[in-house]
């Protein structure tokens, strides 16, 4: 079992579990990989709270990660399984031919001892990362560029994984996790396989407590508040609102456009993960 239920001693341990990581091999983390993290509590350069909820939480160190994996045909040998509190899969230390040590993102099924290449004419294997040119039509891969020489950007999450299910015209298409289909160029590269730590979607909280670890600071309703704090607060008795739900600023939080203008990769969408409405048009 990977996740772990403790005894019902107390009303955060009824409702909580743990992910025992029994993947991981080793727990203190490369020292040369290591840089200083710096928390902002959701404050921009000017000192104002542009993301809510945000502040406190546990001192970490951020794990360098190789997501370009551009060292073509040297083989690298996997030495261990990491936890990366940065992020909810566990990662993999690399150690290359030249000595040269790097972090990756360790897919299912990833063990130590196991020698991982990189480049266009390297077997198609869990953990070897290949243009999307190279790689077999039907296979799983994760951590996917948007444009060539940029760095893994898509499905890098625990239990990831996108489909490659067709190649046409310098394009391949991917079926992502969302259910998302789109085009990428097929100079892009991607690493085989599906990510682990698939638990880390069963575990539960159970008390504020383990929250506040994690750097996320309590929610408040705006109807809960006085009138001086949120748009929506104040009221004899449990009123609604008296308005459209919004933020402590006023901007509508429901039915408006969040997005400022489409993204230039918006072309490339063949089927989104849900339909969007552009006046009469639904996608």
């Amino acid at each position: 079992m990977a996740i772990k239920k403790y005894k019902r001693t107390s009303p955060g341990r009824r409702n909580s579990s743990v992910n025992t990581h029994e993947a991981v091999t080793r727990r203190t983390p490369e020292k040369s990989l290591l840089r200083p993290l710096k928390k902002h509590g959701g404050r921009n350069h000017s000192g104002k709270i542009t993301s809510r909820h945000r502040g406190g939480g546990n001192k970490r160190m951020y794990r360098v990660i190789d997501f370009k994996r551009l060292r073509d045909d040297m083989p690298a040998t996997v030495m261990t399984i990491e936890y990366d509190p940065n992020r909810t899969c566990n990662i993999a230390l690399l150690q290359y031919e030249d000595g040269t040590k790097s972090y990756i993102l360790a897919p299912k099924g990833l063990n130590v001892g196991t020698v991982l290449f990189s480049g266009e004419k390297v077997e198609p294997r869990v953990g070897n990362c290949m243009p999307l040119s190279s790689i077999p039509i039907g296979m799983e891969v994760h951590n996917i560029e948007m444009r060539p020489g940029q760095g893994g950007k898509m499905v890098r999450t625990a239990g990831g994984s996108a489909k490659l299910g067709a190649r046409d015209s310098g394009k391949a298409m991917l079926i992502l996790p969302s259910g998302e289909s789109r085009m990428v160029n097929e100079k892009c590269r991607a690493t085989l396989g599906q990510l682990g730590n698939q638990e880390h979607q069963g575990v539960r909280i159970g008390k504020a407590g383990r929250k506040r670890h994690m750097g996320i600071r309590p929610r408040v309703r705006g109807s809960a508040m006085n009138p001086v704090d949120h748009p929506m607060g104040g009221g004899e008795g449990r009123r609604a609102g008296g308005r459209q739900p919004c933020s402590p600023t006023g901007k509508l939080s429901k039915g408006g456009r969040t997005r400022r203008r489409r993204k230039a990769s918006d072309n490339l969408i063949l089927r989104r993960r849900r339909s969007v409405r552009y006046g009469q048009l639904t996608i």
